[in-house]
């Protein structure tokens, strides 16, 4: 069968970006890099430009630091329990060093992260930091997850360039073939990276920020808006994911990201109401 240039362009990447001293410095971990770099300045620029509240860079630098933490340590731990506790428990120097030792001692990288997880701690320890710095609660968090789905974006791109978390199998010109997948011969599949880059980071922002200018109410609302439509836009998407192969589907025939997404709308309605509700009744 032959493909177009679109159709194999993740064989031609390559998911390390140098080595240096033996050990591999990948693309995935350069884009959480960049990510953070972005995401800061960003806040930086939002805060002021738009006048949302008066804020020091010593109390940004906090914030973000524990955000960090939170995103590391929660992507990591969510990994752990919602994708492969039971081989995490038998293997519990492996959550935290990049060295496996399971047949042998290698070199593996920290491998294994999940966004749900991330977004869980990183809201505790983030809100912790802005009520440590005195800064206003919700003004912070609201433009924090105004922002947050473009920093996303690199996430999902550090994930294509790793030919990882690939869609399912296609027959759509639209579909590429994964070096990783495991079908010989390979067989097209969805570059479900790049549909929860566009949709949950680009599209997603742009559609938070344009309600955000339009409707001033709405600002108060932007956690709420993130957590409806990132979980909206992510379940819909599943359905052209691959799931994990050690998981499969679970009720309902859902993958456990949708089941993670359904309770992040439910979430995200519950908080509206209840901020809505609580308003009225003061």
């Amino acid at each position: 069968m032959s493909y177009s240039w679109w159709n194999t362009i993740p064989q031609h990447l390559d998911p390390t970006a140098i080595t240096i001293l033996g050990f591999p410095l990948r693309w995935y971990g350069l884009m959480y890099l960049a990510a953070f770099f972005f995401g800061y300045h960003l806040t930086w620029y939002f805060t002021n430009k738009y006048k949302i509240q008066p804020m020091k860079r010593e109390q940004l630098d906090s914030v973000a630091t524990w955000l960090i933490a939170g995103i590391l340590i929660g992507a990591r731990l969510g990994y752990v329990f919602f994708y492969n506790f039971g081989y995490y428990a038998n293997h519990l120097s492996e959550i935290i060093l990049p060295f496996s030792f399971n047949g042998g001692f290698r070199f593996t990288g920290i491998s294994g992260m999940s966004y749900h997880g991330g977004l869980i701690v990183t809201f505790f320890m983030t809100s912790y930091a802005i009520k440590k710095q005195k800064l206003d609660y919700w003004k912070t968090i609201n433009t924090l997850f105004l922002i947050g789905p473009l920093v996303y974006t690199f996430g999902r791109l550090g994930n294509f360039l790793n030919g990882e978390l690939y869609g399912r199998v296609t027959e759509s010109a639209i579909g590429m073939v994964f070096p990783n997948a495991p079908e010989n011969p390979p067989v097209l599949r969805h570059p479900s990276q790049l549909y929860e880059m566009c949709f949950e980071g680009v599209v997603l922002f742009g559609l938070i920020y344009l309600l955000w200018r339009l409707f001033p109410k709405v600002r108060d609302h932007v956690l709420s808006l993130y957590l409806i439509g990132y979980g909206t836009a992510r379940f819909f998407i599943e359905f052209f994911r691959e799931p994990d192969a050690h998981i499969g589907l679970n009720a309902f025939d859902m993958s456990r990201g949708q089941m993670l997404c359904s309770a992040m709308i439910l979430s995200g309605i519950t908080l509206w109401a209840v901020r809505t509700f609580g308003r009225r009744h003061r």
